[in-house]
């Protein structure tokens, strides 16, 4: 889970607390995160395991790429933990935060380096893929509802200038990687509770044929809850699937299919006196409108790889899928009067597919060797977005008449030229560039006296240049140094309507450039791999919330803003079946220019010099624990995150906390069985927190609680036959 926040005793419900003590007396210390380094059956020294990662488009081992790059392994993802959120073992990720909402209408609250922070729903500023299909739309919207933790392999989250090179969007990439079926059948149920009964039933199998056949894995689960706050139950179906064939001589074809159907009541923001005196409850209007969203998405993708010969290879990827929202909003009757506004349902249909082309040369110059990738890139998205009232007669939360109407278009076309040149034994040079164009098209339909034709069309291009140089003075020591400029268009919910509030799209709105400068070292020490990382982000036209009026809600440009940043981690085995993890971040992120929030008036002057809301100066993980190959496990973790300001005015802020967690568990291995039997305890301390926020949110309602001390406990039984 994630954790966060303060020192106030939580009011609990009985019974939340289960006789779960007896499984943690042998507690000493926990894992997390990172796979760098692997426990060993026998030898008292270890070696660091060679990771690869593929996220710099260049296959190597971690420690060589020339930024900051992190992976974590799908067992210890699923190690003690739910296996819903990705906030619940991300946490040791330096740059990357993530928050459970503790709301599943509106998705995790995911930024890195302060990109994504001021998303209120969804993902933003940073791109996400699950096995190359992209969970982020051309707009740069993203979500992770669709991600199936049960059958994770690996996931690869890259910060810097290097992530420029993926376009629009690009502040950070996050990449899921599936696993692949090997080996005979192996079958794998699962179950797992938790306080506020949660309840996750899962089911697993994988394997491949004799003789280097046909691969499969498939993964269903289902989740459900009551929810830590008053409205906030849901539930979960989660299907994922992935065939790999044998294609001739050298190539390979990968099915992926997904789906996923989520129905969630949405608690919506608490005010600081609300979250402070009654961190259980729901906003009073959530409940009136009876507040909720039912999302269904099904998606395919077709991978071919195919080795030419030795030096070049060939990739090609296509997907396609379907995604319907449907989300009831607690906007009062009254507003709604107004003839522009666009109702308090959003009933919103996305078909959307794309293409991926790469090839790979591996080539000799002037005595070193060299990589070059070229390819194409192509996404486009289909939107059918209804607006309704919430209201039918006197009867609230309920389908009411048409308000909006209107055929939304997007597509992105993105070639890109990377190289990767080792020109001396201990030099590599890498450069590259990706020219991004994105276009928007709206067709309005519901055009009524008082709200006129609001379609358009915009389209916006950027040239994205990276370029890394590194140096490895020894083998246990690589130094680097990367820059490169990215941009981040306005999604189609901040481009619709005009601050001016004439029809149209808002042409005014520009989307915001950045230029990052990092300088790196990774060094093999002290039995685990040691990283440190110094960063600066210019941004020219950051985008942030100008007004909401009427319903409508408005952004601008807020002109010049920077990042500075310091990141620092260590992961690796301290002694025979010891493993720790320690992850800090500093990050100072300010607005550089004043402007206004809302209406040009001085009270909603926003000078210079303010903090950029959802960014925590500080955050930091630190965990240990007793991981060997079976028998009892146990340890311990701690989070601390420094405030954050839930607006750009820097008047409320959720405050300071520090958690800490302990988990213990068994694990028999038996011929043909695998059994693992877990439980933990979160926020062991009980204190009260805000494990999110709603950065600017309407009515200073800002604030989602976290639960206070809460447990888990949990049983798999895998079987190969």
């Amino acid at each position: 889970m994630t954790v966060q926040r303060s020192t106030l005793p939580l009011l609990r419900r009985p019974g939340d607390h289960p006789i779960v003590w007896t499984m943690l007396v042998a507690c000493f210390l926990p894992v997390s995160g990172r796979a760098e380094s692997t426990a060993q059956d026998g030898a008292s020294v270890t070696t660091l395991a060679p990771v690869v990662v593929t996220s710099t488009h260049v296959e190597q081992p971690a420690f060589d790429v020339p930024a900051s790059v992190d992976v974590i392994d799908g067992e210890l993802m699923r190690d003690s933990q739910m296996q819903v959120n990705l906030s619940e073992s991300l946490g040791g990720v330096p740059g990357l935060l993530v928050q459970n909402r503790q709301n599943y209408a509106q998705d995790l609250q995911m930024s890195i380096r302060g990109f994504g922070s001021r998303s209120t729903f969804g993902v933003r500023g940073i791109r996400l893929y699950v096995d190359g299909i992209p969970a982020t739309m051309p707009d740069g919207q993203g979500q992770t509802s669709n991600i199936d933790i049960a059958s994770i392999d690996r996931v690869e989250v890259l910060r810097g200038p290097f992530s420029a090179l993926y376009g629009n969007s690009s502040g950070g990439v996050v990449q899921i990687f599936t696993e692949e079926g090997s080996g005979p059948l192996r079958i794998t149920p699962s179950f797992t509770a938790g306080s506020d009964n949660q309840r996750r039933y899962g089911l697993k199998a994988g394997g491949a044929m004799e003789g280097g056949g046909l691969d499969y894995l498939l993964s269903v689960n289902r989740y459900t809850t009551d929810g830590y706050r008053d409205h906030s139950a849901a539930r979960k179906n989660l299907a994922n699937a992935k065939l790999g064939l044998p294609v001739g001589d050298g190539g390979k074809l990968t099915l992926v299919l997904n789906s996923v159907d989520v129905k969630a009541d949405d608690p919506q923001g608490l005010t600081y006196d609300e979250f402070i005196d009654s961190p259980r409850s729901a906003a009073p209007n959530a409940l009136r409108f009876n507040t909720r969203k039912t999302v269904k998405q099904t998606q395919g993708g077709l991978a071919y790889e195919h080795r030419i010969d030795a030096r070049h290879d060939l990739q090609l990827m296509a997907y396609y899928g379907q995604r319907k929202t449907v989300q009831y909003q607690s906007i009062p009757v009254d507003t709604q009067a107004a003839p522009g506004h666009a109702g308090g349902v959003i009933d919103l249909g996305r078909d959307y597919g794309g293409a991926d082309l790469r090839w790979t040369s591996r080539l000799a110059l002037m005595g070193g060797s060299l990589t070059l990738i070229g390819g194409v890139a192509y996404d486009t998205l289909t939107e059918d977005r209804r607006g309704y009232e919430n209201f039918a007669g006197s009867q609230l939360g309920v389908r009411g008449n048409l308000r909006r109407k209107e055929v939304n278009e997007l597509w992105n076309i993105d070639p890109y030229l990377q190289a990767s040149w080792q020109f001396a034994p201990r030099w590599t040079l890498d450069a590259g560039l990706r020219y991004s164009t994105v276009h928007f098209d709206s067709d309005d339909r519901y055009i009524t006296a008082g709200n006129g034709d609001d379609s358009g069309s915009a389209r916006y291009t950027k040239a994205l240049p990276m370029a890394a140089l590194r140096y490895q003075p020894t083998g246990d020591l690589s130094l680097y140094a990367t820059v490169g400029r990215g941009f981040e268009t306005p999604t189609f919910n901040e481009i619709s309507y005009r601050s001016d509030h004439l029809p149209g799209l808002n042409f005014a709105l520009r989307p915001s450039v950045n230029t990052s400068v990092e300088i790196g070292a990774k060094a093999r020490l002290a039995g685990g791999l040691l990283t440190a990382a110094l960063f600066q982000t210019r941004t020219e036209d950051e985008i942030v919330a100008a007004e909401n009026l009427g319903g409508r809600t408005t952004y601008r440009n807020a002109g010049r803003t920077r990042r500075n940043g310091f990141e620092l981690s260590w992961s690796g085995e301290v002694a025979r079946n010891w493993q720790a993890q320690f992850a800090y971040t500093w990050l100072d992120a300010t607005y550089r220019d004043s402007f206004y929030a809302g209406a040009a008036a001085p009270a909603n002057l926003v000078p210079a010099g303010n903090r950029i809301p959802g960014i925590a100066r500080q955050s930091l993980f630190a965990s240990l624990g007793w991981m060997p190959p079976a028998g009892w496990r146990a340890g311990v973790e701690g989070r601390y995150l420094s405030k954050i300001y839930v607006n750009d005015s820097n008047d409320e802020s959720a405050p300071a906390y520090f958690t800490a967690a302990l988990h213990a568990g068994y694990l028999w291995k038996l011929p043909n069985w695998k059994i693992n039997a877990f439980a933990r305890v979160d926020n062991i301390l009980d204190k009260r927190y805000a494990g999110s926020a709603i950065i600017n949110a309407n009515g200073g309602r800002y604030y989602e609680p976290a639960p206070g001390r809460n447990w888990t406990a949990g049983l798999s039984a895998s079987y190969q036959f």
